[in-house]
C-alpha cells in the first residue's frame, strides 16, 4: 500500500486537481495496486487557509464587510473549481451542495468570533479545518468520475491527538486503532481514501491541527498507522534540492538520504518536508518519497533507513524568511546559560517556535530568531519574565525591560536565515569553514551565528534582502552548481 500526500500548490486549480487525479489512476494501472490499496492526504488549495485565517482576524476586529467578502470568494473559487471538473454531472451538484454547506459552517464560525471579539488558537483550527475538507471532496468527486471508488473521509474521524490546539500531538495508539478500524475496511473493498491532511480531533472530538505544514505528518500517521510500503509526498519540486530552485535553477536534487540526513533538513527549514515527518516512518522503517507533480516521471529524493554507500552526497542550503530577531541581555554580568534556557523554555511553553538561537557570554546575550508573526507575543512573554514596562519599537532599537532586572530587549526586523547543512561524506573537514569564507568575501551582513555541535552544518541570520545573492554565491562557491 501507498500513502499518496498531494501538497497545497498540487491542488491549486482546477487543472491541477485533475493533474492529481490523472497522476493517482496512471500509478494504479501501472503497478497493479488494486488489491494493495492506496490512500491519499490533501492539503487546502493554495492561499485558502490564510484566506480563512485573515477572515477570522476580520471578524475578531468587528470589520464584518471584510469577512463576508472573504467567505464569498472562497465559495466562488471552490464553486469555479467544481463546475470546471465536474461539468453537469450528479457529482457536481453533491459536491457542490457540500461545498455551500460547509461555507455556512464557515459564516457561523465568523459570527461566533465577531460576537466574542477574539479569534482564539482554538478558534483557529476550527476555522482552518475547514480548507482541507473542501478540497478533498473535490478530489474524491474527479477520482470517481475517473473511475475510481474513492470516498473523502475527514482525519478528525482517525487522528487522534491532545488538545494542544494549533500544534496538537497524536496519540499514536488511539490513532493507530481508529486508523485500522475505519480504513482497513475501506481498502479491502478497493476504496481509495481521499483524507484531510492537517486536521485531527481530540478524544472528545474538538478538532485540532497539527500545526501549518501539518498534512505531512498525516501522511506519516497514516503510513506508519497502517503499516504502508511506501509514503510518497509529492510537492511542486523535483525532490529535496540543494537550494531552493527559485533562487538557484542549478540546484541540485538530492536522490537518497537518510532518515536523520532529511530530519536535520527539515529541522533547518526545508520548505518540502515538515520537521515531525520523519519519526513515524523511522520507527517503522517505512521508505518515503518526496516527488513533483508538475514533473511526475522525476525519481525525487528517497528516504530510506540506509542509504546506498555509492550515492551522490552535497550539502544543501536552506533559507527562511519572513522573520525577526529578537536580543535579550543583561547590563550587567549577571546573564547566565541558566538564564538562556529559561527564555527558550518559556517561549517553547506558550507555543512559539525558534528557528534559530544563539548565545554570547561575552556581551551577556541570547540571540533569538522567531517568525514576523510571533514577534509581538514573544516580546509579551518576554517582558512578562523580565519586567512589565518598556516597549517595542522596529528596526535595532533596544530598550529596558525592568530597571531593577536591567535585562534588555532588542528587536530587529526583516531579517531571514541561510543555513548550510553538510552530511557525512562530503568535505567533512571545511563546510562550515568554506561558508564563513564564502559569506566574507561576498558581503554578506552576518547578524548571528549558530553552529551544530556535529560541526558539519552552521546557520547564519542575515538581513532578508540580501538572502537571494547570497543563496546564490554560497552555492556558487561550495561547487554545488548543476553541470
Amino acid at each position: 500500500m501507498i500513502v499518496h500526500k498531494f501538497g497545497g500548490t498540487s491542488v491549486g486549480n482546477a487543472d491541477r486537481i485533475a493533474k492529481v487525479a490523472e497522476i493517482l489512476i496512471k500509478q494504479r494501472a501501472r503497478n497493479h495496486l488494486e488489491h494493495n490499496g492506496r490512500v491519499v492526504v490533501v492539503s487546502a488549495m493554495s492561499g485558502v487557509t490564510d484566506q480563512l485565517i485573515a477572515g477570522a482576524r476580520a471578524a475578531a476586529e468587528g470589520r464584518d464587510s471584510e469577512y463576508r467578502e472573504i467567505k464569498a470568494r472562497l465559495l466562488q473559487r471552490h464553486l469555479e473549481v467544481v463546475e470546471a471538473l465536474l461539468g453537469h454531472s450528479p457529482e457536481r451538484l453533491e459536491v457542490g451542495g457540500l461545498i455551500e454547506d460547509r461555507l455556512h459552517d464557515l459564516e457561523r464560525l465568523y459570527r461566533s468570533i465577531a460576537i466574542l471579539g477574539e479569534f482564539t488558537v482554538r478558534g483557529s483550527d476550527a476555522v482552518t479545518s475547514l480548507g482541507e475538507q473542501l478540497s478533498a471532496n473535490i478530489l474524491a468527486a474527479v477520482l470517481r468520475q475517473g473511475g475510481e471508488r474513492a470516498q473523502a473521509i475527514s482525519a478528525t474521524e482517525l487522528i487522534v491527538t491532545d488538545e494542544n490546539f494549533g500544534a496538537a500531538r497524536p496519540i499514536f495508539h488511539l490513532t493507530r486503532a481508529r486508523l485500522e478500524q475505519r480504513l482497513k475496511p475501506l481498502l479491502e473493498r478497493g476504496v481509495v481514501p481521499v483524507i484531510t491532511g492537517y486536521i485531527a480531533a481530540s478524544e472528545r472530538g474538538v478538532t485540532t491541527t497539527l500545526g501549518r505544514g501539518g498534512s505531512d505528518y498525516t501522511a506519516a500517521l497514516v503510513g506508519a498507522g497502517l503499516e504502508a510500503d511506501e509514503v510518497w509526498i509529492w510537492s511542486d519540486v523535483d525532490g529535496i534540492l540543494t537550494a531552493d530552485p527559485n533562487l538557484v535553477p542549478q540546484a541540485r536534487t538530492l536522490r537518497e538520504l537518510s532518515y536523520t540526513e532529511a530530519a536535520e533538513l527539515a529541522y533547518y527549514g526545508a520548505d518540502v518536508l515538515h520537521p515531525k515527518t520523519i519519526r513515524p516512518l523511522a520507527v517503522s522503517g517505512i521508505p518515503l518519497r518526496i516527488l513533483n507533480s508538475f514533473n511526475p516521471e522525476h525519481p525525487g529524493t528517497l528516504i530510506v533507513q540506509n542509504p546506498r554507500p555509492e550515492r551522490e552526497v552535497w550539502p544543501a542550503i536552506i533559507s527562511t524568511t519572513g522573520l525577526s530577531l529578537i536580543a535579550v541581555g543583561s547590563q550587567d554580568d549577571s546573564w547566565t546559560l541558566g538564564k538562556a534556557a529559561r527564555a527558550l523554555h518559556l517561549l517553547s511553553e506558550a507555543g512559539l517556535d525558534v528557528p534559530l538561537f544563539s548565545q554570547s557570554f561575552s556581551e551577556h546575550s541570547l540571540n533569538l530568531v522567531v517568525r514576523e508573526q510571533n514577534q509581538a507575543h514573544c516580546l509579551k512573554v518576554l517582558r512578562r519574565e523580565y519586567g512589565e514596562d518598556g516597549s517595542t519599537s522596529a528596526g535595532d532599537a533596544t530598550l529596558s525591560v525592568g530597571s531593577a532586572s536591567q535585562h534588555t530587549l532588542g528587536v530587529k526586523e526583516k531579517v531571514a536565515t541561510v543555513s548550510v547543512v553538510g552530511f557525512p561524506g562530503w568535505s567533512e573537514s571545511g563546510i562550515v569553514s568554506h561558508a564563513f569564507t564564502a559569506l566574507g568575501k561576498h558581503g554578506t551582513r552576518v547578524i548571528a551565528v549558530a553552529q551544530a555541535g556535529t560541526g558539519t552544518s552552521v546557520s547564519f541570520c542575515i538581513p532578508e534582502d540580501q538572502v537571494a545573492s547570497t543563496v546564490r554565491y554560497l552555492h556558487h562557491e561550495l561547487g554545488l552548481d548543476a553541470g
